[in-house]
């Protein structure tokens, strides 16, 4: 029996070792924890939206190695330029980051002359015109081309009583469907620069707003011993400047901040008017609880540093604190978390700098590593879309079937929940309605269901309802007639 034992053991101990083994082996490659939060705003594991699936440098490419690459942008047709800023170039990719299909480093005057890029910081295209828009910063201008290197026109310091700063910074720039150019100045906190298609200055366009800090005891303290004078230097705030912008298919633009000191206009949509329609939506952006720093005893919070409007309307935002890329639909209703601090492909360095999409592909450009990583959407990323989609365009009941598919993947994701709520009040399954509704601890769908069960309730017994209106107060006045009438007999 003891040799049996022994054996037994022997054979489970073997068979337990091989299957951790066989676990740490298959999930060795993955950088990071896949997770989103609940209702509850706590982490928990879930499906992956997106996976890494390769990252290409410029030796990689064959092409000498990438140096800060700062920005990218895909145009229409998939081809994916980098703004590799130290070696003074933008370098073009087809969309599957294997073929180097152009490179351009070298522009032409009308004249013959020709001009080189000195730091080039951001670059957008423009289909519609044919337009290439570089942010050339050390240049101190906006060089705009055609796809043949030829210089159309420059963008440089404007000479304007608005604009009282010495010098001409340009770190990003985009244009409209109009023509007017915007351009995020590193020196500037009154908003983006923006220029008629003349190449005019119009003036600034979405300033953040003036916040201050959440109140605490300390702060309440020092303002209620300290002198007026400190008081009025204490509340001389300024907003911050741009870090970044986008702009989506319908001409809304999309800013993004990355201060530590804004607590307000972290990510905005503003329309033609200047006005942010973000502004009243209670969003905490990135990553619900600051990250821990054991090794520097520190906290670190979420720094948008990069802004991407998918074709679907998707906001991509990235975070220069955590490399994470957190992916909002249009209602900012986080769906999906990926990406990471990490040496493997998927992680990224402290200088995580820009972020673009195709298709089902996002491109997250390192300054750090010098790479460009591709991520792909997964079969659930997919199944999510399709039922945000329908969603959002108000076809409930369809993207039912879509949310039940989303649950068989991840029981716990609280937009299905929030969805199918929604489709079944539509339905008028009233019960189902509030089971996901406080599933999603949605009070509002909740109380919309039970209101629609009330009324269903009403409406099935209002015949009984009424019977027992009359019948209960005269059977209780019977009652006591004759209670009445025999006390007085006894």
């Amino acid at each position: 029996m003891r040799k049996i034992f022994a054996i037994t053991s022997l054979v489970i101990l073997t068979a337990v070792f091989s299957f951790q083994t066989f676990c740490f082996t298959a999930f060795a490659d993955e950088p990071y924890d896949v997770y989103n939060y609940d209702s509850n705003g706590s982490a928990i594991p879930s499906q992956a939206g997106y996976t890494a699936e390769k990252s290409v440098s410029g030796n990689s490419l064959g092409i000498s190695d990438f140096s800060s690459p700062n920005d990218i942008f895909v145009d229409a047709d998939g081809a994916v330029y980098i703004t590799d800023t130290n070696n003074n170039r933008i370098v073009v990719l087809n969309s599957e980051l294997d073929t180097v299909t152009d490179i351009y480093d070298t522009f032409r005057y009308s004249d013959g002359s020709e001009t080189t890029l000195s730091k080039p910081m951001g670059i957008y295209i423009s289909d519609e015109r044919d337009m290439i828009y570089i942010a050339d910063s050390e240049n101190s201008r906006v060089l705009i081309a055609d796809s043949e290197c030829n210089v159309i026109s420059e963008i440089k310091k404007p000479e304007s009583v608005i604009y009282t700063q010495n010098t001409f910074n340009p770190l990003k720039v985009l244009s409209d469907n109009a023509g007017n150019v915007y351009v995020a100045l590193g020196n500037i906190t009154s908003g983006a620069a923006m220029f008629s298609p003349s190449n005019e200055f119009l003036g600034f366009y979405g300033a953040n707003r003036v916040d201050s800090a959440p109140e605490t005891i300390d702060t309440f303290m020092k303002k209620l011993f300290s002198t007026d004078k400190k008081k009025a230097r204490q509340e001389r705030n300024i907003p911050s400047a741009i870090t970044n912008f986008d702009i989506d298919e319908k001409g809304f633009i999309y800013t993004c901040t990355q201060s530590v000191s804004q607590y307000t206009d972290i990510l905005k949509k503003i329309n033609s008017a200047g006005k942010n329609i973000f502004a009243d939506k209670e969003v905490q952006y990135g990553d619900i609880t600051p990250v821990y720093d054991s090794s520097e005893n520190t906290y670190y919070h979420t720094k948008i540093t990069d802004i991407d409007i998918s074709s679907g309307g998707y906001i991509n935002c990235l975070d220069l604190t955590t490399g994470r890329i957190f992916q909002y639909d249009e209602e900012c209703n986080l769906l999906f978390i990926m990406g990471t601090k990490a040496k493997q492909t998927g992680g990224f360095s402290n200088q995580v700098t820009a972020i673009e999409s195709f298709g089902d592909m996002l491109y997250v450009a390192d300054g750090m590593k010098n790479t460009v990583t591709v991520f792909r959407k997964t079969q659930f990323g997919k199944t999510v879309h399709k039922a945000i989609s329908l969603y959002n365009d108000g076809l409930y009941e369809e993207a039912l079937e879509p949310w039940y598919e989303v649950l068989r993947y991840d029981g716990n994701y609280r937009m299905a929940h929030l969805g199918i709520s929604v489709a079944l009040l539509r339905k008028n399954d009233y019960e189902g309605a509030m089971k996901y509704a406080e599933l999603a601890r949605s009070s509002y769908y909740y109380n919309k269901a039970f209101e629609g069960l009330r009324n269903e309730f009403l409406k099935k017994n209002f015949p009984l309802i009424i019977f027992a209106l009359i019948t209960i107060p005269s059977l209780i006045f019977a009652i006591k007639k004759l209670r009445k009438t025999h006390r007085k007999r006894s």
